[in-house]
């Protein structure tokens, strides 16, 4: 059956002859009463008891009447009352419905005016993105094409043009330093002053933006500067992830000085001169086949790990130089001297077949495990006065062309000397228990206890 809006049941309508129905019954019961009561009344012995009896029994027919048909009215009334009550129930449950339809029709008119506010303001947000790409876009092409320009001062403007749009984007930062870099690649005009002032500019800003102290330092950048051209390249202070300056051409000083460096740094480049001191980080540095004409420092450096193979250095310094992982100078040439007083090699030394032309201090040094000299040539003063050896010690086939000391030199365990040669004429002292013999006139032979 249907339901109302209060989920009460249908109202029925009551029909005419219902109510002809009730008052046909009040009527007869009233008759019947009546008729009842007279019965009884003609029963009594005297006339006037008789009379008596017939108008009682004629008022309480009439009352009975009466009473019934209040009865029915009293039904009536409470039936109007009823269906007035449920009518404002149901005028209230109608109000409740069409409120809570025009509260859904406003909720939805609302979401829907918020949906088109949304995609519009979706449209708007492309539209603004698309158009500043547009700009980037065409910000970048001029700028490039600037510095492809053949007049240097335009160069200079492409770079700076360059560099504010990099300090302004965040996310064209590694696009920008890639192009510096590749112009840095590019080959270099000889005798050229106006081109050589735009690439000491396209380095200088390239570092301005690697120091992490600085409101300018662009995070999450790296260099690549294979083959590069470079001169007075001044990375001092910079924090430096994975730069590669493999097979560059380093003019003037090259200062790395108290940079961070992280992951990897390749300088197998040529250098005049290199300096690293103060290095801060845990990169692998490699410096494999580097050439470096004049000085190579990395005095109080604290490196990860340290490859120097096959190179050329004229002075070398690493004083005080702490190495965490294996430093190797296997094959290398210091053609002048090399100092490491006090360096601390946490992980092992290897120097097997490098050349020391020159002076080589290792006073004070700190070998904490391996130190390996096998077949290293010592062409001046070898100098191992009161290093500490804590692990194995082998100087294999070594030469010592000049004085060599050892004064003061703790080992934890007997050096190898197998097979050692040294100068005759120089002033020797070797670790305790090492059997030295004459091979000839210029020549001592060192062998194992």
């Amino acid at each position: 059956m249907p339901q109302t809006p209060t989920g009460e049941k249908p109202l029925r309508v009551m029909p005419w002859w219902l109510v002809l129905v009730g008052l046909l019954a009040a009527g007869l019961l009233g008759w019947l009463v009546l008729d009842w009561l007279l019965d009884e009344a003609g029963r009594a012995a005297q006339p006037d008891t008789r009379a008596t009896l017939r108008i009682d029994a004629i008022r309480t027919g009439l009352t009975v009447v009466a009473g019934t048909g209040g009865g029915l009215a009293l039904l009536l009334a409470a039936r109007r009352q009823w269906i007035s009550e449920r009518a404002q129930r149901h005028q209230e449950a109608v109000a409740a419905q069409e409120q809570a339809h025009r509260d859904r029709a406003q909720a939805h008119v609302e979401a829907v005016a918020e949906a088109g506010q949304r995609h519009q303001d979706r449209q708007a947000e492309a539209a603004e993105h698309d158009a500043a790409e547009r700009r980037l876009t065409e910000l970048y092409t001029r700028a490039v094409e600037l510095l492809g320009n053949d007049k240097a001062a335009v160069r200079l403007g492409g770079l700076h043009a360059l560099e504010r749009l990099g300090q302004d984007n965040p996310a064209q930062r590694p696009t920008i330093v890639a192009v510096l870099c590749a112009y840095l690649r590019m080959p270099a005009g000889d005798d050229d002053a106006g081109e050589a002032e735009v690439r000491r500019t396209a380095q200088r800003v390239l570092t301005r933006h690697l120091r992490a102290d600085d409101d300018a330092f662009w995070p999450g950048v790296t260099l690549d500067l294979t083959g590069a051209h470079l001169d007075g390249f001044d990375a001092a202070g910079c924090t430096l992830v994975d730069a590669d300056l493999t097979g560059a051409v380093c003019a003037g000083t090259t200062s790395l000085a108290g940079a961070t460096v992280r992951g990897r740094l390749s300088l197998g480049a040529t250098f005049a001169d290199l300096r690293c001191d103060d290095l801060r980080g845990d990169a692998e540095i490699v410096l494999d086949d580097a050439r470096i004409a004049g000085r190579l420092s990395f005095d109080r450096a604290e490196i990860g790990g340290l490859s120097c193979r096959h190179a050329t250095v004229a002075w070398a310094y690493f004083r005080g130089t702490t190495v965490g992982r294996t430093a190797s100078f296997d094959g290398t040439r210091f053609t002048r001297s090399a100092t490491f007083r006090e360096a601390v090699f946490l992980s092992g030394l290897s120097m097997d077949h490098a050349t020391l032309g020159g002076y080589a201090g290792f006073r004070q040094v700190r070998f904490a495990d391996l130190a390996l000299f096998r077949w290293t040539e010592f062409g001046g003063q070898a100098w191992f006065e009161r290093a500490r050896f804590e692990g194995a010690a082998n100087f294999g086939r070594a030469r010592f062309h000049d004085a060599a000391t050892f004064d003061g030199a703790t080992f934890a365990r007997p050096p190898l000397v197998d097979q050692a040669r040294a100068a005759a004429a120089g002033p020797h002292v070797w670790p305790e228990g090492t059997n030295v013999a004459r091979l000839d006139d210029d020549w001592l032979l060192l062998t194992d206890p």
